[in-house]
């Protein structure tokens, strides 16, 4: 018994990569961000104004491509990293290096990401955002930018960002409203300060451009004046009643459709605890809304999504959702 070998076990812990990280996810982001570049900056070129023989612009172009600089966004907030700075220089820089040979240094990769913002803003339009069907949720969700101790030190959102109220307390940053459909997909989001409120008609005119059917809310939507305004435009705002109203009739259907607003839920909690779209560590204002936009796009590109499942079943006598 002595002389027999024994065996080793090992107490490493083996970290399990993250399904939206692989290499081949990596692929097809940059693929796509690759050709909508290509004819975005043939619509420009095509589009700008001729400078006159007496001005010279220079058009160098930078070491790193815009769709280099759009999927080392995106897939950031596809992973596991929650810091930014760490994710680039110890994955992009080491570990993709074959995937990304014209990597620059960390301070001129945060210098080029504001060029960025207006392809990223478009991809985001053309490809992240998905259709209506008739029912649609609507909820917002805060986002902070530092700690409430720390709001009178906060230099860089003084300015912009202002004190709200949600159903977790009070906070200091932005607020973030997002309207998706029954498959999960996004249709449309706004980014106010936290001080605004969810029945801003400003806002909803934003959220609500094209949209038809149904738009289920929770009871901080209840409005009158947002109900007609909604029903003029072909929108039927559908929310619950608070312990002090009366009582209002409500189909079957929509008293179902209701109680999934988890949906728009699961998406707000998706986008910040796997996108990381809420730190404290913004040093601009600008780093802060590319954020927030690659967060979006990157949540378009997850495979699976929060969503409904239900069938229809029409016949003469009744209706079954099930």
């Amino acid at each position: 018994r002595a002389n027999t070998p024994q065996k080793k076990f090992s107490r490493k812990k083996v970290r399990k990569k993250h399904p939206y990280t692989s290499k081949s996810i990596v692929i097809e982001i940059f693929c796509i961000a690759d050709d909508f570049c290509a004819e975005y900056e043939n619509e420009i070129r095509n589009h700008q104004l001729q400078a006159g023989d007496i001005t010279k612009r220079r058009n160098r172009k930078t070491q790193m491509s815009q769709s280099e600089i759009i999927a080392v966004m995106v897939c950031f907030h596809c992973g596991t990293f929650h810091n930014f700075k760490n994710y680039y220089l110890f994955y992009i820089c080491k570990h993709m290096k074959s995937y990304f040979p014209n990597a620059v240094s960390y301070n001129r990769f945060v210098e080029l990401q504001p060029r960025v913002i207006v392809p990223f803003m478009l991809l985001l339009k053309l490809f992240g955002f998905g259709e209506c069907t008739g029912i649609t949720y609507v909820d917002s969700t805060p986002i902070k930018v530092c700690h409430n101790k720390r709001i009178h030190s906060n230099k860089v959102f003084r300015d912009l960002a202002q004190r709200g109220k949600s159903t977790m307390g009070w906070f200091f940053g932005f607020k973030l409203h997002l309207v998706c459909n029954e498959k999960g997909e996004l249709l449309n989001f706004s980014l106010t300060k936290g001080n605004v409120d969810d029945r801003n008609p400003d806002v909803i005119n934003v959220l609500t451009k094209d949209l038809f059917g149904k738009l289920y809310a929770d009871k901080g939507y209840i409005s009158t004046k947002l109900f007609e305004m909604l029903f003029d435009q072909g929108v039927h705002l559908v929310t619950g009643i608070r312990s002090n109203m009366k009582n209002s009739l409500m189909s079957f259907r929509d008293k179902i459709l209701l109680r999934k607003r988890s949906v728009i839920e699961s998406i707000n909690d998706e986008l910040k605890n796997i996108c990381q779209i809420e730190h404290s560590r913004h040093r601009s204002t600008h780093n802060f809304i590319m954020n927030i936009i690659a967060a979006l796009v990157a949540y378009c590109f997850f495979p699976k999504k929060p969503s409904i499942k239900f069938e229809v079943e029409k016949s003469s006598q009744l209706t079954i959702w099930g």
